[in-house]
């Protein structure tokens, strides 16, 4: 297994087309006509994984599809696994990833961390973020925040989405309804608002790099 690369690095490597990093992680989604497919596929990448002895493999199963997620080092892997998916007639559709993580602003996170985690039943990941051990539901981060904003909502939604979709997706959202809010931060995040003033962000890789610690959003781990 090699050193840990950054987002940017793994998008510049030959053979990763199929594929997109959402914060820590990369995905791809394959498309295919029935389970039995999808199941063949599973068990091509089980076997690939099990070659190369990789610790974070996630893989979901569904009756139309298969996403699959990796760590970023993990390029060969990911190639390997679209050439399985490719002998098998199985398209990807690199659009179709994305993760949803839920944020909610605190004062002391010390002291409502723990009940977050008791409610979810999720593993804390650092001092200000909880996952999902079954990889199931969406993450829940704490943002520090310095004072009580009473006037607008604590808690809001982080949809990362691969790099070439950010734009697409928000013209989606504010053709719905939505407004802009702020792009200050853009092409890191966007912050959209709904109709009633509801907050979402709208995230993607692209500026991460070139930061001082490339942690901005979820802190995915290898488990």
């Amino acid at each position: 297994m090699t050193a840990q690369i950054t987002a940017g690095q793994f998008h510049a490597a030959d053979g990763v087309e199929d594929w997109r990093c959402l914060y820590h992680a990369v995905s791809a989604r394959f498309r295919t006509g029935s389970l039995a497919e999808g199941v063949a596929l599973a068990d091509g990448i089980g076997q690939l994984a099990g070659e190369t002895e990789q610790r974070y493999v996630s893989v979901d199963l569904r009756h139309d599809g298969v996403t699959v997620s990796l760590s970023r080092r993990d390029v060969e892997l990911a190639r390997r696994i679209s050439a399985v998916a490719r002998a098998l007639g199985i398209p990807a559709d690199p659009t179709a990833v994305q993760l949803v993580n839920v944020t909610l602003d605190v004062l002391v996170g010390a002291r409502v961390l723990p009940f977050w985690r008791a409610l979810l039943g999720y593993r804390a990941v650092g001092d200000d973020y909880l996952g999902d051990p079954a990889r199931r539901g969406p993450g829940l981060g704490l943002q520090q925040m310095d004072a009580a904003r009473p006037h607008r909502n604590r808690m809001h939604l982080d949809v990362a989405v691969p790099h070439d979709q950010a734009e697409a997706r928000i013209a989606a959202a504010l053709a719905a309804g939505g407004h802009l809010v702020s792009d200050a931060h853009a092409p890191m995040w966007w912050v959209l608002a709904d109709a009633e003033g509801n907050e979402a962000c709208v995230a993607t890789w692209v500026g991460r790099d070139q930061r001082r610690s490339d942690t901005a959003g979820p802190v995915i781990t290898d488990p």
